[in-house]
C-alpha cells in the first residue's frame, strides 16, 4: 500500500465482515480503490445455518466451508490469518498477533460472538457448543466413538429450545434412529417463543414423531462428565448422559470489552443508524458484536439473514463516507424464517408463504445456496447437488 492511498480493514469474516469486503469490492471506486484487508483467525469461512448438516452427513465441509483464499480469489482483497490482540482507536491501528500493527483508515469489527460456557459448574469441562466447524467435528467424533461401541442407547441432552437446539435435536434423532435418547431442556415456558406459530407447531410435531423429550421450565445446575444435573420445581434429579449440547446464549470476546468504545450493559457495541459505532465516525460494527436497532426503531435479531443486510449498508456507507457522500440508515427487512427439522425436512414461513416437509426441505437449501458469497462457489455446490442423487441412483443399479 502507498502512503496516499486509504486501507479498510474489516475484523472477522463471518456473514458481516466477509460480505463486507465483498460488497465493498464491487463498489465504483474510480481511480481511489482502497485496499481492502480481511482479518480472521480461522482459513475458512462458514456458512452456519448449513452446520448441521455436517452432523448429519447430508453435506461436506468444503461446501460450507470453503477456504477464504478460495472465496476471495479475483476480488482484490487481501486476507491475513490471525488473532486481533487489540484495536490503538487514537493511532487508527490494529494489533495483531506475531504481526506488524495494520494501521486504517476505515475499522469494520464483525468478529462475531461466542457460546458462554462458563456460567454453570461442569459446562466448559464437558459440554459441547454448536456454533463453529470445530464443534460440529468434535460431536461427530463423539457420535462415531458412541456408534462404534454399539452402545444400547446414546443419551443426548440438548440444552436450549430456540433454533439451534431444536434443528440439532432432529438431526441428531435422523442420524441414530432407535439407538437415540435425546431430550431438549429449556428453562422457559415454551420452545422457539419467537418463531411464527407455523414453524413453531411444525418443530413440535417434529420433535413428538422423533420421540424427542421436551423439559421446559428446567435450568441446569451442573454438568458432570456422564451426568447431568437438572432443577425443575426446586427439586434436583441427575440424569445419566452420553453427550451434553450447549446451545444457549450468546457473548461478545474480552478483546472487544476492553476496547475504549461505547458499549452498553452487556458490553455489546453501540453503533448509529448507520451502523457506525458511537462518536467513532470511521469505526463500524455489526453482527452479533452489536445490539442493532434499524432507522425505525425496530429490534434487529442476530441472524445470519440480519448480518448480510448489514453488510450491504455497511460497505455502502463505508464508500460514502470516503467520497463525501449520503450516508444510508440501515433499514432490517424481515424476510421470514427456516428451520431444518431432521434430514429432507424443514419448515419454511416467509414472504406469504408456509411450507413444510421436503418442499420447504428443498427450498431452504436453495435459498441457502443463492445466499453462498460468490457466484463461483454457488455453480460448484449446486452443481454437486444435481449430480449426487444421480451418481447414487446410477450405483444403485
Amino acid at each position: 500500500m502507498s502512503e496516499s492511498s486509504k486501507r479498510i480493514c474489516i475484523l472477522g469474516g463471518g456473514f458481516g465482515g466477509l460480505y463486507t469486503a465483498l460488497r465493498l469490492s464491487e463498489l465504483d471506486w474510480g481511480e481511489e480503490k482502497p485496499e481492502i484487508v480481511l482479518v480472521d483467525q480461522r482459513d475458512r469461512f462458514l456458512f452456519s445455518p448449513l452446520l448441521y448438516e455436517i452432523v448429519s452427513e447430508e453435506m461436506q465441509t468444503w461446501e460450507i466451508a470453503p477456504p477464504f483464499t478460495e472465496v476471495l480469489a479475483n476480488t482484490g482483497i487481501h486476507f491475513l490469518q490471525a488473532r486481533v490482540e487489540g484495536i490503538d482507536v487514537e493511532q487508527h491501528q490494529v494489533y495483531l498477533e506475531n504481526r506488524p500493527p495494520l494501521p486504517y483508515d476505515r475499522l469494520v469489527i464483525a468478529m462475531g460472538g461466542h457460546t458462554p460456557t462458563d456460567l454453570v459448574n461442569g459446562v466448559k469441562e464437558h459440554a459441547i457448543p454448536f456454533r463453529t466447524l470445530e464443534n460440529a467435528y468434535r460431536l461427530k467424533e463423539k457420535l462415531r466413538f458412541l456408534e462404534e461401541t454399539e452402545a444400547e442407547k446414546v443419551r443426548v441432552a440438548v440444552v436450549g429450545g430456540g433454533y439451534s437446539g431444536v434443528e440439532i435435536a432432529c438431526k441428531l434423532a435422523d442420524r441414530l434412529g432407535e439407538q437415540g435418547r435425546i431430550r431438549i431442556i429449556d428453562r422457559g415456558s415454551d420452545i422457539l417463543k419467537t418463531s411464527p406459530d407455523h414453524n413453531r407447531e411444525v418443530a413440535k410435531a417434529a420433535l413428538e414423531d422423533r420421540q424427542i423429550w421436551v423439559d421446559t421450565e428446567t435450568s441446569v445446575e451442573s454438568v458432570g462428565s456422564e451426568t447431568i444435573s437438572l432443577l425443575y420445581k426446586n427439586q434436583v434429579d441427575i440424569l445419566p448422559v452420553d453427550i451434553v449440547l450447549w446451545t444457549v446464549g450468546i457473548a461478545v470476546s474480552p478483546m472487544i470489552q476492553s476496547l475504549p468504545l461505547a458499549k452498553d450493559e452487556k458490553g455489546y457495541l453501540q453503533v448509529n443508524s448507520y451502523l457506525q459505532v458511537e462518536n467513532q465516525g470511521d469505526i463500524f460494527a455489526l453482527g452479533d458484536v452489536i445490539q442493532c436497532y434499524d432507522a425505525q426503531g425496530q429490534a434487529v435479531p442476530a441472524t445470519a439473514q440480519a448480518a448480510i443486510q448489514q453488510a450491504d449498508y455497511c460497505a455502502w456507507n463505508i464508500w460514502a463516507s470516503m467520497g463525501n457522500r449520503p450516508l444510508l440508515p440501515f433499514r432490517y427487512h424481515a424476510l421470514g424464517e427456516m428451520m431444518a427439522l431432521g434430514v429432507d425436512n424443514a419448515t419454511l414461513t416467509g414472504l406469504g408463504l408456509q411450507l413444510d416437509g421436503p418442499f420447504a426441505y428443498l427450498a431452504r437449501r436453495l435459498a441457502y445456496l443463492y445466499r453462498f458469497p460468490t457466484l463461483e462457489h454457488q455453480l460448484t455446490v449446486g452443481l454437486n447437488w444435481f449430480v449426487q442423487p444421480v451418481v447414487q441412483f446410477l450405483s444403485q443399479v
